[in-house]
């Protein structure tokens, strides 16, 4: 019988339709991601899309007014303590977007596959969930550092990378 806190973990994936990526394989390296940063009583929702709909975020959002590979919209922006309190219920994350076609031309620059990018991504996004951020040069390596532990973590298919005994710090 799997552990209460373990049956906790909600991904909800909505992957449109011609992208080639598996939502049963993103939601399982979601998964694996949240396991190895230990919070299985978590909540996170990711939608991949093309760049006319996440340009569209980005203007409306960000002020940018063009695509963009991911955006991430944290449930707890601007809070210190950042669980939504409501006992026996998930800490909702957030809200990751992914662009497939950036992704894919981003591979393609890269040599690697797809859904490797698509990885790399989530796991930036997921980051910035949590108030990561790459504003420094010393931030961007540690966010760099986390996020390539993440995608390892998200490869495998069992539940073997956790977060190291001294963990590395939020940042901010």
């Amino acid at each position: 019988m799997p552990d209460s806190k373990a049956a906790l973990t909600r991904v909800a994936v909505e992957v449109a339709l011609g992208t080639g990526v598996s939502r049963r394989e993103i939601e399982r390296r979601l998964k694996q991601m949240i396991h190895a940063l230990k919070l299985t009583d978590s909540e996170v929702s990711v939608l991949v899309t093309g760049d006319a709909q996440i340009q569209q975020l980005n203007r409306l959002y960000r002020k940018k007014d063009r695509p963009t590979d991911v955006l991430a919209f944290a449930m707890s922006e601007g809070q210190k303590n950042p669980r939504i309190v409501a006992k026996n219920l998930p800490r909702l994350l957030g809200d990751v977007i992914v662009s497939m076609p950036t992704a894919r031309r981003q591979a393609k620059a890269a040599g690697r596959p797809v859904l490797d990018e698509v990885t790399m991504l989530l796991a930036h996004g997921l980051l910035h969930l949590l108030g990561w951020d790459h504003a420094t040069v010393a931030t961007d390596r540690a966010m760099r550092a986390e996020t390539d532990r993440l995608c390892a973590a998200a490869r495998t298919k069992g539940r073997s990378l956790q977060r190291r005994e001294t963990p590395t710090r939020k940042l901010s």
